[in-house]
């Protein structure tokens, strides 16, 4: 599937959805190894919640898009958990 381009062509570029969650599921693994420094520790959570919310995003993009193919038309909320 084609991106969209961006005016900036320095920007880098977002990963999509399951490349974000294999780098996330990555970098818990080499934090939860303990070999990194503090700093290195540090920059890696950055990184984690710059991946989480693109992740969030990326959920919330698809909720989106599925309420507008439900069935009849009509937009329905999804059930929260322990709605059921």
């Amino acid at each position: 599937m084609a991106r969209k381009q961006t005016g900036d062509a320095s920007a880098p570029q977002q990963p999509d959805f399951e490349t974000a969650m294999a780098e996330l599921e990555a970098l818990v693994q080499r934090m939860e190894g303990g070999e990194l420094t503090l700093e290195d520790s540090l920059k890696e959570f950055e990184r984690g919640v710059q991946l989480t919310r693109l992740c969030q995003e990326a959920l919330k993009t698809a909720e989106q898009r599925v309420k507008l193919l439900a069935a009849d038309g009509q937009e329905s909320d999804f059930p929260q958990q322990g709605d059921a």
